[in-house]
C-alpha cells in the first residue's frame, strides 16, 4: 500500500511538472518580456568571417557605465547627407560614446529598443525620449530564429503602437548560419508574421526586408526563393516598403572563411570566391549595389528605397588593413553611395541614386575591431574623426575639401 501510494505520488508530481512546463511554453509569446535583450541570443564564437582569430579579439572590457554629453543636434532632414550616413552600435546604447559635432544621422543596434535606455512609458513621460538632442534616428531590428520572432508578435505590436512611424528591419543576415540562419521559406513566413503585427497597429510604419550578407548570384538565389515562397503561401506580392542589403566582400565556400553557404542550399559547395585582398574593393561594392538594383527592377521594385544596413572592414590590420586603408575605404564608400546614380535603375524620387542610406560597422566590436569608431572607454578613434571631417566639409561651404 505504501509503495503504491508512493508511486502514485511520484506520478502526480511528474504530471504537475509537465503541466507547468507546458503552460510556460504555450504562454511565452503572451508574457515574453518587452526588453528583447533579456532573451538569449546565439553565441558568436563559431563565426568564420575572417580566416583565423586575431589577438585583438581576446581582451575586451568596454566601459558602459558613463554617458557623454554631445553637442546638441536635431534629426536630419530626409535625403540630406547626414540623414544617409548611419552607424551600427553593438553595445546597443549610443550615449556611451563621445560623439563629435558632425555625427551619423541614424543608427541600429540589432534590437528593437535601446539598450537599458529606451522605455515603453507613455508619450510625454520624462524618460520617454532619452536620446533627444543627440540627433540620431533609431531604426529597430526584429530578429528571426528557426521558428519565432524576437521579440514575439505580441510584444512587437506593443512597441510598434508606442513608437509609430518607425522603419522596421526584419532580420539580420538570415542567409548566414551564425546570424539569423533560416531557410528562405522560413524567412518568408516570419517576415509575414512581423509585417502583419507591425502594420496592424501602425499603418504608418515602414517595413524593410532583412539584409542578406552580400549580393552575389548565390545570395540572389536565396532572395528569389523568399520572393517566390511569399507569393505561393499568401497569394500576394511580398509587401516590402524598403529594400535592404549588406555589402561585404567575403568568400562563399563551405568549410572555409567567409559567409559560407546559405541555409537551404545543402547541395551547393561554393559561390563567389573572393580573396582577402579584395575585401575593401569599392568596385565590388558598387557591383553588388547594381546587382541588387537590377534584381529590384526585374521584380517591379525599382520605385523603392534601398538601404545598405551593414558594410565595412572586418579583416584585421595584420592582414594588411591599417587605419589609413580603412579610412580611405570609408571615405570612398561615402562618395560612392552619394554619387552613384543610374537613370535606368535608380530611385527617381532621389535623383536616380541607387542607395539612399547606409550603415558602417561599427562603433566598436570585440570580434571585428578594425572599423571601430571608439575605444573601450568610448573615446573617439581616427575613423570617427574622419566621419566628422567628411560631414563637416560637405555641409560647411567655408571648409575646403581635400
Amino acid at each position: 500500500m505504501d509503495n503504491r501510494n508512493s508511486r502514485l505520488g511520484s506520478l502526480l508530481g511528474v504530471g504537475i511538472l509537465i503541466f507547468i512546463v507546458a503552460a510556460i511554453f504555450f504562454t511565452v509569446d503572451r508574457f515574453a518580456p518587452a526588453e528583447p535583450w533579456l532573451i538569449p541570443t546565439p553565441t558568436r564564437v563559431d563565426e568564420t568571417l575572417v580566416p583565423t582569430p586575431t589577438a585583438g579579439q581576446l581582451a575586451y572590457s568596454p566601459r558602459r557605465d558613463h554617458h557623454f554629453d554631445a553637442a546638441p543636434q536635431s534629426i536630419p532632414e530626409p535625403y540630406s547627407l547626414r540623414w544617409r550616413v548611419g552607424i551600427g552600435i553593438p553595445d546597443r546604447d549610443p550615449q556611451i560614446f563621445q560623439w563629435p559635432e558632425h555625427r551619423p544621422g541614424w543608427f541600429l543596434n540589432w534590437m528593437t529598443l535601446y539598450y537599458a535606455s529606451e522605455t515603453l512609458e507613455p508619450p510625454g513621460s520624462p524618460s520617454a525620449n532619452p536620446l533627444e538632442g543627440l540627433g540620431m534616428e533609431f531604426t529597430p531590428m526584429v530578429r528571426v530564429r528557426t521558428d519565432r520572432l524576437v521579440p514575439p508578435p505580441s510584444q512587437l505590436r506593443v512597441q510598434a503602437a508606442r513608437f509609430p512611424g518607425r522603419t522596421w528591419l526584419i532580420g539580420n543576415e538570415p542567409d548566414v548560419r551564425w546570424q539569423d540562419n533560416v531557410t528562405p521559406e522560413t524567412y518568408a513566413e516570419l517576415y509575414h508574421a512581423a509585417h502583419t503585427a507591425i502594420k496592424s497597429v501602425d499603418p504608418t510604419a515602414r517595413v524593410a526586408i532583412g539584409g542578406i550578407s552580400q549580393i552575389t548570384p548565390l545570395r540572389l538565389a536565396y532572395l528569389d526563393r523568399i520572393w517566390a515562397t511569399y507569393q505561393e503561401r499568401y497569394g500576394v506580392e511580398m509587401p516590402v516598403d524598403i529594400w535592404n542589403m549588406h555589402a561585404f566582400v567575403l568568400r562563399e565556400e563551405a568549410g572555409n572563411w567567409g559567409v559560407g553557404i546559405p541555409p537551404g542550399f545543402a547541395e551547393v559547395t561554393h559561390g563567389t570566391l573572393w580573396e582577402i585582398e579584395q575585401h575593401d574593393d569599392l568596385a565590388l561594392v558598387e557591383g553588388q549595389v547594381r546587382l541588387m538594383r537590377q534584381w529590384m527592377a526585374d521584380h517591379g521594385q525599382r520605385d523603392k528605397e534601398l538601404y545598405v544596413t551593414e558594410y565595412g572592414v572586418l579583416m584585421p590590420p595584420e592582414y594588411g588593413f591599417p587605419p589609413s586603408r580603412v579610412i580611405n575605404f570609408l571615405v570612398g564608400s561615402y562618395d560612392l553611395f552619394w554619387d552613384l546614380r543610374d537613370a535606368e535603375l535608380g530611385y527617381a524620387a532621389d535623383d536616380d541614386r541607387l542607395v539612399q542610406r547606409w550603415v558602417w560597422f561599427s562603433t566598436r566590436d570585440p570580434l571585428y575591431p578594425t572599423g571601430d569608431l571608439f575605444d573601450q572607454q568610448g573615446n573617439p578613434l581616427p575613423i570617427v574623426r574622419a566621419i566628422n571631417g567628411y560631414l563637416r566639409a560637405r555641409t560647411d561651404p567655408a571648409v575646403v575639401v581635400e
